[in-house]
This record gives C-alpha cells, sequence and structure tokens, in this order.
C-alpha cells in the first residue's frame, strides 16, 4: 500500500487555471482522511490557494497534504496554517537572461499573440513560465492555440540552445516552464521523501504530462509508480480507486 499520493495540478485535478469541481474537492478531502497527499505543480503558491485550498469543504486532515509550487522550489505544509519551509528563487540577473531569452523566441518563431489575456510572462520566484495567451486566458482559447505541443517543443528547441544553463519544459496548455537544471517533479519528489520520510518505492504519482518533454516525465524518471491520465475526470476514477484500495 502507498504511503503517499502525489498528483500534478493543471490538467490532472483541475481544468488549466481552473479550480476543482465539487466532486474533485469531496474525493481529495476523502483521500486525505486514509493517506498523505501531495500537490506538485509549476504554478505559483496563490495557484494552489485559489484552485485547490479555497475550495476544500474543510481544514480536517489538511496536516496531511504538502503544497509544492514551482515543481518543489518551495514547500508548503499545514500546522494550523501553512507554512513556507523554503524557497530557492532565480537571481535577478538570472531572471532577466530568462525573460530576454523568452521575448527573442517569440519574436523568431511569431508566436506573439494578438491578444493576451494578462501577462504573457510570469516570474514566479523559483521559476519563469510563459503563456502564450496570458496568465488568464479563457480554457477554450488555450486549449486551439497548441494542442499537439508542437508549438511548444519549436520554443524548447531554441531555448535549449539560447539558455543552455537552464531547464525547459513543457506544461498546461499553453506554457513553458524554465527553471535551474535539476528543478523539476523529480525534484518534487525527493523533496517530499527527504522532507515526509517516505520512500519513492511508497509514493503513487498520477499526472497529465507523463511523456518526454512533458513537465511530469521526471517524476516516472525517479522510479515512482505513475498513473497517466488524461483529464480530472480520469483522476476522480483514480482516487476512488485509491480510496476503496485503503478502505478495502
Amino acid at each position: 500500500m502507498k504511503k503517499l499520493v502525489v498528483f500534478d495540478l493543471d490538467g490532472t485535478l483541475a481544468q488549466s487555471k481552473s479550480a476543482i469541481d465539487e466532486e474533485m474537492s469531496g474525493l481529495l478531502y476523502s483521500l486525505l482522511t486514509v493517506a498523505r497527499v501531495a500537490i506538485i505543480s509549476g504554478g505559483a503558491w496563490p495557484q494552489f490557494e485559489q484552485q485547490v485550498l479555497a475550495k476544500l469543504p474543510g481544514e480536517k486532515g489538511l496536516e496531511r497534504l504538502s503544497i509544492l509550487p514551482t515543481c518543489g522550489t518551495q514547500f508548503y505544509a499545514y500546522n494550523g496554517k501553512w507554512d513556507k519551509l523554503y524557497a530557492e528563487d532565480f537571481t535577478a540577473a538570472e531572471k532577466e537572461k530568462i525573460t530576454s531569452a523568452l521575448n527573442e523566441v517569440v519574436n523568431t518563431l511569431g508566436y506573439k499573440a494578438a491578444k493576451l489575456w494578462g501577462p504573457a510572462i510570469e516570474d514566479r520566484g523559483s521559476q519563469i513560465t510563459f503563456s502564450a495567451l496570458g496568465q488568464e486566458a479563457p480554457l477554450e482559447e488555450k486549449k486551439k492555440w497548441d494542442p499537439d505541443f508542437a508549438k511548444r517543443q519549436k520554443m524548447k528547441a531554441l531555448l535549449d540552445g539560447i539558455i543552455p544553463e537552464f531547464s525547459v519544459s513543457l506544461g498546461g496548455t499553453t506554457s513553458v516552464d524554465i527553471t535551474r537544471h535539476g528543478i523539476d517533479k523529480a525534484y518534487g519528489i525527493h523533496k517530499l521523501r527527504d522532507i515526509l520520510g517516505i520512500t519513492i518505492e511508497e509514493m503513487l504519482f498520477a499526472g497529465d504530462a507523463i511523456f518526454p518533454g512533458g513537465n511530469d516525465y521526471p517524476a516516472k524518471e525517479t522510479g515512482v509508480a505513475c498513473i497517466k491520465v488524461r483529464d480530472p475526470d480520469e483522476t476522480k476514477r483514480v482516487i476512488e480507486a485509491v480510496i476503496a484500495c485503503y478502505t478495502g
């Protein structure tokens, strides 16, 4: 029996930049009664607050929930309130270099959107994220922009050449995440192991981007048992199955 169930957020627990729905909220809350749970995402802390924590039906069991924004370069634990255990942020010079590279690639490929919903480049402290249509773009618009990841694969290829000292991965529906090398969901899995004292063999990971280049794939490379899900509806069925295993 796994001691810790780890989830990606966007595309796994919720649609991109959207809150978990009522059914998911109830299932996560039920899962917390039988197992430890962690959520790792490229998103910043406010995204977790809005998409997940504000939608849970109560605070019971939250001490069994670990939140790892920006792929584990930040770690939040609950002890009557949410405490940040650490944060490993970029320097100002690193942020400037990454932002400049992103703007260069967007211009080279002609990906500058005619309309933006919020900023296209977001500073998340320990991660810089490019969102092609802006951070607050409607989901239906985002789904149409790069459904097969082809546009972002081109971006990644160019960025890997311009800023090889950083790691570039693809996430969400329009996003490119840039971190230091070694800062990915594998890093988050290892942080969970070290802080919670739970071995990788005792974990289960569920995500929608478990494929080479996808931002969930590094988790698979740690050796953690993985379940690739299509969308939040499939994740719900996975959670139901896990709960059933725990409760017999």
